[in-house]
């Protein structure tokens, strides 16, 4: 929190009081029961979370990289479905704010700042993973607009928001096949269907779902920025922010872990004395305790990166890399503290236990942070 200036300040501990008073005395429940936060996302529209990147000109907050990524850890550590609901929602408007149109910033913008406007981004294709480049989904263009068809697929927000930002091929011949990419923002309407949500291990509460089109028509102005085939690139920035944001729900999951861990230690009682004097138990807290605060220090690297304008790909890929793979680690060995108590429903570990996957598996799975790693340090080695 050293970086963050005193308004930025006041924010996080805002939001960190609301997670200790509002969140956790109820997410027990309302995950078990993979019911949808209303209230919860109510509140955090009254906060200004769904506007944190949203510059001030246009209702938003506009606070830096860093402060994105502390908030996003407090939520995290109450819920980390919470932080889910507002992270696609930011890279959407990360995308306008940078790429958009003047008439698209002032069309989205001051109703992303209130969250009022939902957004998502729909990247994922049923059979197409992490190879956006191998992506089905395209869009014809014609006198009257675009005629989008295909499908996407584990769409955060996708029932609740009004805009998605929707990866396509404007051109299926294009060589190399980045150059046919590009993204549209595209508002519901006929040929667009929301499935049901998906069931999932983990990450409740918040629906992820499929998104289907089948000549969907969206007017030429749909089309983010004003030239076809730079939708690869600018999902490419998108992601930097993105990939923050997932490393920072990394951490506030194993923060979570850790605080509880800690806490049973002490009133756990072994062998006449508590858990954490024993040894073995003590070393797993040192361990939890250092790879935390690694991890935190990874990501608010990368938001300092991002910050300065610089590319920031090779530091957000360390960040979800590290973080994701620590938190994996940090809630298994909660767990171990916890004994049998860890695998039950009536404690949170549990809970954490199911979350911590998908920062592994999304926003690109660690199998590709590692490739994105590998090339950025060769391109910058200069060599």
């Amino acid at each position: 929190m050293a970086h963050l200036n005193e308004h930025e300040r006041l924010i996080v501990d805002v939001v960190s009081q609301w997670v200790d008073d509002k969140v956790k005395p109820q997410v027990r429940d309302l995950e078990h029961a993979d019911i949808y936060p209303a209230d919860l996302i109510d509140d955090m529209k009254q906060m200004g979370v769904f506007g944190l990147v949203v510059p001030e000109e246009y209702g938003g907050s506009g606070v830096s990289a860093t402060c994105y990524a502390a908030v996003t850890e407090e939520l995290s550590r109450g819920w980390m479905s919470l932080a889910g609901a507002m992270g696609s929602h930011s890279v959407i408007a990360k995308l306008v704010l940078e790429f958009g149109t003047d008439r698209q910033r002032d069309r989205y913008l001051p109703g992303m700042a209130t969250g009022e406007t939902r957004a998502a981004m729909a990247l994922t294709e049923p059979g197409g993973g992490s190879d956006l480049q191998a992506m089905t989904t395209h869009a014809v263009r014609d006198a009257d607009g675009y005629v989008v068809n295909g499908t996407k697929t584990w769409i955060t927000n996708a029932i609740r928001a009004a805009v998605l930002g929707v990866m396509v091929k404007t051109s299926r011949s294009a060589d190399p096949p980045h150059r046919g990419i590009s993204i549209l923002l595209l508002e519901k309407g006929p040929g667009l269907t929301v499935s049901r949500p998906l069931p999932k291990l983990g990450y409740k509460g918040v629906e992820s779902c499929e998104v289907a089109f089948d000549d969907h028509r969206a007017p030429l102005e749909s089309l983010l920025g004003v030239e076809e085939g730079h939708g690869f690139a600018q999902m490419m920035r998108g992601l930097e922010i993105g990939r923050i944001q997932v490393a920072s729900r990394a951490v506030g999951v194993a923060q979570a872990a850790f605080d509880d861990a800690v806490r049973y230690s002490q009133e756990r009682h072994a062998f006449g004395k508590p858990i954490w004097e024993h040894q073995a138990i003590g070393h797993h807290l040192a361990n939890m305790a250092t790879r935390i605060a690694a991890a935190r220090g990874l990501v608010m690297q990368a938001a300092e990166v991002y910050d300065s304008g610089k590319r920031a790909d090779l530091e957000a890929g360390m960040a979800k890399l590290f973080a994701s793979e620590m938190c994996k680690d940090v809630v298994f060995d909660a767990m171990r503290i916890f004994g049998a108590y860890g695998f039950s429903p009536e404690f949170d570990i549990e809970r954490y236990y199911r979350d911590a996957p998908l920062m592994v598996i999304g926003e690109g799975t660690n199998e590709i942070q590692r490739n994105i790693i590998a090339r950025e340090l060769i391109r910058r080695s200069g060599i």
